[in-house]
Formats: structure tokens, C-alpha cells, sequence
């Protein structure tokens, strides 16, 4: 069967951009997910001239966030599905802080691209509220900038798996995603 001129476009893809702790974490979460190209971590929602090195964001001078950004073909997960999987991936009623990591570089944000994310993003944040016993407490923002975070902290969790941090943070928190969406991964995850 011939194909047609629409089969062989590459998909559009989109970007949503999260922060939600560290940046390892998230990155190695969303890295699992089928319809996701890529994960870069990096950071934003800081004032500040030129690109915050990572020692600067981690003192909480900045004003930036650890963040990822996410690159996803819709045709496989909606952006409403890459903020579902966010909400549960880490936990968004703890202000400016995950576990151990404190700090606003540390808040649960989402920054949004167009208008269309930013209504998407307030309908799963109301949703969600029912599902914590505390309030949610993550931010929805305008994206300024994304600055991508330096080499050394891209695929930073398939390179140190065996790192102390890994192994007691992002291991089990891998487990527990792979655990509540199951049907939402990559072959072979």
C-alpha cells in the first residue's frame, strides 16, 4: 500500500517545561514515558542576567528552578497526560521543597508555553486537589526563559544510578512510578 505525503511528515512535537525538585529525578522519570523525545534539564523562572551556573541556582539566589523540558509527540501523550504523571511523580504540597532538597530552586512549577497550557495546567491542578490531603501548592507560570543546565546533569541518573543519591532517591521513586503507570511506558520499561 502506497504511503501518503501526510504519513511521512514528522510528528509535531510539543514541549511542556516542570519542575518539581531536582532535576535528576524528574529527568529520569519522564525519560520513561512512550511519546517522549527527550528530557533536558535546566532552569527557569529566575531574574538575573546570563546563564546561572549550577552552584548558583542550588543557592537559592537566582530565583530559578530545577527544571525539565520535556519534548513529546501528542499524538502519543497529551500534555494534560505529562502534567497527570508530574502531580504523582513528585509532591506538589510541599512549598519550595522535596524531601531533603529545600529551597524555591527546589518548588513545584509548571511553566506554561501558550494559553491553551496555561487552562490545561489549572484544569489538573483542580483535579488533582482531591487527591492530596494537603493543599497543592504548585505554581502554574508564564515560560520567559529555559536555560539548559550543564553538561554533567544531562542523563545524570543513567550515568550515577549506582550514586548515593540515586540509588535512596530516584531508584525507589522509579519504582513507584513504573508502579502507577504502568501502561503509560516506554517498551521494555
Amino acid at each position: 500500500m502506497p504511503m501518503s505525503i501526510d504519513s511521512l511528515k514528522s510528528p509535531e512535537f510539543e514541549t511542556a517545561l516542570l519542575g518539581g525538585g531536582c532535576f535528576w529525578c524528574l529527568e529520569a522519570v519522564f525519560e520513561l514515558i512512550a511519546g517522549v523525545e527527550g528530557v533536558v534539564s535546566g532552569y527557569s523562572g529566575g531574574n538575573g542576567q546570563g546563564v546561572p551556573s549550577y552552584a548558583e541556582v542550588c543557592s537559592g539566589n537566582t530565583g530559578h528552578a530545577e527544571v525539565v523540558q520535556i519534548t513529546f509527540d501528542p499524538t502519543q501523550v497529551s500534555y494534560a497526560g505529562i502534567l497527570y504523571m508530574f502531580m504523582t511523580s513528585h509532591d506538589p504540597t510541599t512549598l519550595n521543597r522535596q524531601g531533603a532538597d529545600i529551597g524555591s530552586q527546589y518548588r513545584s512549577v509548571i511553566f506554561y508555553n501558550s494559553k491553551a497550557q496555561q487552562e490545561i495546567a489549572a484544569k489538573v491542578l483542580a483535579e488533582m486537589r482531591s487527591h492530596y490531603a494537603e493543599p497543592i501548592v504548585t505554581e502554574i507560570s508564564p515560560l520567559k526563559v529555559f536555560h539548559q543546565a550543564e553538561s554533567e546533569h544531562q542523563n545524570y541518573y543513567e550515568g550515577n544510578n549506582d550514586a548515593p543519591y540515586c540509588s535512596m532517591v530516584i531508584t525507589p521513586k522509579l519504582a513507584k512510578f513504573r508502579e502507577l503507570h504502568a501502561k503509560k511506558l516506554k517498551a521494555g520499561e
